[in-house]
């Protein structure tokens, strides 16, 4: 985080802006609050590290700008920031996990470490009972078939190991693309693939094909 809060006060100095007002974090920046939530965070041990998310969480240091993230865990919201209404879906998608309920109870085992971070219907179908617009939406997985929607040549060129998954209609999390279809934010943000892409989803068609 003090790399990242670094990054945009740089960003802002050289734009001339006083600052922004909101941060959007789509997952994998480890959020471990102290030494045991490393027991709980799915790597090798040897990759483990206190990092420096606990200093804000402790009130040691006060984020410069108003943060928002989506992580590995199972909860699903809806915040508002002034006008903006924003949806968050954590987790990642695993087709064998998503009808099962959050069985995993601490300590975890190896297997608990892993299953805890994918998302389960019960997330998708707390999302679907929003009746409000919703303005931004955010999960770690791309949403399914998004891909397909800018300019996947491109993409495909910069990760050529996506596609042989986007042909086979298996890259992306089918929660993330039921979340878009059904609240149609304006916006909606993404990470877990480690590249910038856009794209346009209309509507209009039924959202993503």
């Amino acid at each position: 985080l003090h790399a990242i809060y670094a990054s945009i006060a740089q960003a802002c100095k050289i734009k001339g802006w006083p600052g922004v007002d909101l941060l959007i974090i789509g997952g994998d920046f480890q959020s471990v609050r102290n030494a045991y939530d490393l027991n709980c965070v799915a790597m090798p041990a040897k990759y483990r590290e206190m990092c420096d998310f606990h200093e804000y969480y402790s009130g040691a240091r006060e984020a410069p700008y108003l943060t928002v993230f989506v992580g590995g865990n199972h909860e699903a919201s809806v915040v508002r920031l002034g006008p903006l209404r924003i949806a968050g879906l954590s987790g990642i998608w695993k087709a064998y996990n998503y009808r099962k309920p959050h069985y995993e109870r601490l300590p975890y085992n190896e297997s608990d470490m892993k299953s805890i971070y994918h998302v389960r219907e019960i997330d998708v179908r707390k999302l679907q009972q929003v009746r409000t617009q919703v303005d931004i939406g955010i999960s770690h997985d791309w949403p399914r078939g998004v891909e397909w929607k800018g300019d996947w040549k491109k993409l495909f060129r910069q990760k050529a190991h996506l596609e042989e998954d986007a042909r086979n209609h298996q890259l992306g999390s089918v929660a993330a693309k039921v979340v878009v279809d059904r609240l149609k934010p304006r916006w909606w943000f993404s990470a877990h693939l480690h590249c910038k892409f856009a794209s346009i989803i209309d509507h209009t068609e039924g959202g993503l094909n």
